[in-house]
């Protein structure tokens, strides 16, 4: 009989999160240890011929040279599984709730708790038989977990061969629900599994599919022109005071994903307490539940240990790759992805690496690469066949507003869409202040060129969604995106001679602009009916306000002074009827007051063959 022999080194260097230690021979890249006696988890990132390194994912005050360092063999994984819905873990996945029953309100040294409730049983009801063969990623069962989302269980990677027995009924996560035989080897499944969170969850061979279709957000100003598709990516830098938070708090609660992973990485405690105090009492509008079914929040705040930030990120998405793989939609939020590369900046000067730009380390680049391409809309392998995406949407914050900073230039790098705060709107008030001019989306690049829609199949497929939903649609929006450029130069013009001195022509440029400004692109979050904007809503708000440039301009054209058109009541009343819980039925009935005052104006001057949009 061997006894192993337990791999114990000692500490004989620390220097803030990061530890040097010196004992363990067969350590290992990314394996955890357990450093001092209370056992503080952390991983292993450098090893040297005698010595090796490890960030800490906790407080390591106290610590002195000479303390033990455990080696355990395993490495940084996720524990996946039904209890992740409706909780809140923090950056290395431990229930907060959990860790407040056991220690209190503030999170002490050395807690360790499962990411998965072990007194919970859960109802499995199979969906294979004794004796059917079995692959990794094949569905077995499922649990309904919460009343908006039924968990289904999965077979583990590694793991093939024809099921012995199963069961069904209510177990924990840690009992055996079924036995898979292949040969002379025996499997237990359990509902709960394990996956390395640095690692992406494999996809079927050229398994990537085209993003046809969006992400409705119930926001207009993103959905209506700059629209981010399901399985796409997004970044949203702005400076302090911009909206970033809110915005993204906006995204996870409206969105039509059918899962959501909020992460909250390095930002304030205060700005996590709202998100964590108000999702609970959210109602999902898709389903009428409360919103928290179907979200996972992850909370590594500004007073939490630095080096858990850069773990928070990874494992946000390793759960948000463990949905897509059950064949959902998945939307995940990272608040900020700045505070996660300061974490990293912080610990790579703690390395004594050789500095890049601005102090980050030279592998940023790829860091930020490698976490915004797990994103996607993909093929998932087993059976039955599937279709999942994970859409990831990151907030930068970039000091003093700064867009040329490393983060910001990389991360534009690797995202299809921009939305870019602008700290201008902001100041006066305007959100969400998402700059119309700055902002992209290279999924909605096309619509001005018919050519172009050729050449992008995603932006072709993206903008056709809209077509199908809504004919007339890419001409109102190319129309609208025309205006509020033409306004911008207009106004250039008027900062110089006053707004009294331009032509007609061009004032009614700065009325209809302003009008599309406050009437559609202004969204309060907090008002009740404008918070969410649901899609027939945007286009007929969109068409209303178009149509009246339109024909405003052409009654301009042929005669009519511009005071007579700016006079119209209907004018104000566009500036709100977003506002009108009658929603669509409210802006159909104001339409045809325009129309009137319309066909009024026209008989003052005696012009013939105006016409109103339809």
């Amino acid at each position: 009989m061997v006894i192993k022999l337990a791999r114990i080194g000692k500490l004989v260097r620390i220097s803030g999160s990061v530890v040097e230690a010196l004992g363990i021979e067969d350590i290992t890249i990314g394996e955890i240890v357990e450093v001092g006696e209370e056992g503080l988890i952390g991983e292993v990132i450098r090893i040297f011929e005698d010595r090796f390194t490890a960030q800490v994912y906790e407080d390591t005050t106290g610590l002195k040279p000479g303390e033990i360092v455990k080696g355990t063999g395993k490495r940084l994984e996720a524990e996946l599984g039904p209890g992740l819905l409706n909780n809140i873990l923090d950056g290395i996945g431990r229930p907060l709730e959990l860790i407040k029953n056991l220690r209190g309100p503030y999170i002490t040294r050395g807690v360790k708790v499962n990411t998965l409730p072990r007194n919970i049983k859960w109802y499995f009801t199979p969906t294979v038989k004794e004796g059917d063969e079995v692959a990794p990623g094949d569905v077995v069962g499922t649990v309904k977990e919460t009343e908006s989302v039924t968990h289904r269980i999965l077979i583990p990677h590694g793991i093939r061969g024809e099921v012995a027995w199963v069961k069904e009924g209510k177990y924990t996560v840690d009992q055996p629900i079924l036995l898979v035989k292949n040969g002379t080897n025996e499997y237990e499944v359990t509902m709960k599994q394990y996956w390395p969170i640095r690692v992406p969850r494999p996809f079927e061979t050229d398994g990537r599919l085209p993003l046809e279709k969006p992400l409705i957000t119930g926001q207009r100003v993103i959905d209506t022109f700059f629209p981010i598709p399901k399985g796409g990516t997004a970044a949203i830098p702005g400076g302090f005071g911009t909206g970033k938070t809110v915005m993204l708090h906006q995204l996870a609660k409206w969105s039509d994903a059918k899962v959501v992973v909020y992460i909250g990485c390095g930002e304030r405690g205060n700005e996590m307490c709202e998100v964590v105090t108000e999702f609970p009492k959210l109602k999902d509008p898709y389903t009428g539940r409360p919103l928290m079914e179907r979200t996972v929040l992850i909370a590594n705040t500004s007073n939490m240990p630095v080096a858990a930030r850069e773990s928070s990120i990874y494992f946000g998405v390793t759960i948000g790759e463990y949905f897509r793989d059950q064949g959902y939609d998945v939307a995940l939020m990272a608040d900020s992805t700045s505070r996660w590369a300061e974490a990293m900046r912080e610990v790579s000067g703690r390395l004594e690496e050789m500095p890049a730009e601005m102090g980050y380390p030279a592998y940023l680049p790829d860091r930020i690469a490698e976490f915004y391409e797990r994103a996607g809309r993909v093929k998932v392998p087993g059976k039955p066949s599937r279709e999942g995406s994970l859409t990831i949407i990151g907030a930068v914050s970039p000091p003093g507003g700064d867009f040329n900073e490393p983060v910001t230039i990389h991360t534009l790098r690797f995202t299809g869409v921009f939305w870019a705060l602008d700290a201008d709107l902001a100041y006066s008030r305007h959100f969400p202040a998402i700059n119309w001019l700055k902002s992209y989306s290279i999924h909605a690049g096309a619509v001005a060129e018919p050519w172009a829609q050729s050449f992008s199949q995603y932006s072709k497929k993206i903008l056709g969604w809209w077509e199908r939903k809504h004919m007339g649609f890419l001409e109102y929006r190319k129309t609208a995106l025309d205006l509020l450029g033409e306004a911008a130069e207009v106004e250039s013009i008027a900062r110089v001679i006053g707004e009294a001195s331009l032509p007609d022509e061009q004032r009614i440029i700065l009325l209809a602009s302003e009008i599309l400004k406050e009437g559609f692109l202004r969204q309060s979050a907090f008002d009740e009916v404008d918070s969410y904007c649901e899609i027939g809503k945007q286009f007929c708000l969109l068409k209303l306000m178009i149509d009246f440039y339109l024909t405003a301009s052409e009654l301009i054209d042929r005669g009519v002074p511009f005071e007579r058109v700016r006079s119209m009541p209907q004018i104000f009343k566009m500036m709100r009827v977003k506002e009108d819980p009658r929603g669509i039925e409210a802006i159909r009935e104001l339409s045809l007051e325009i129309r009137g005052e319309f066909q009024k104006i026209a008989r003052e001057y005696g012009i013939e063959g105006v016409v109103v949009g339809s």
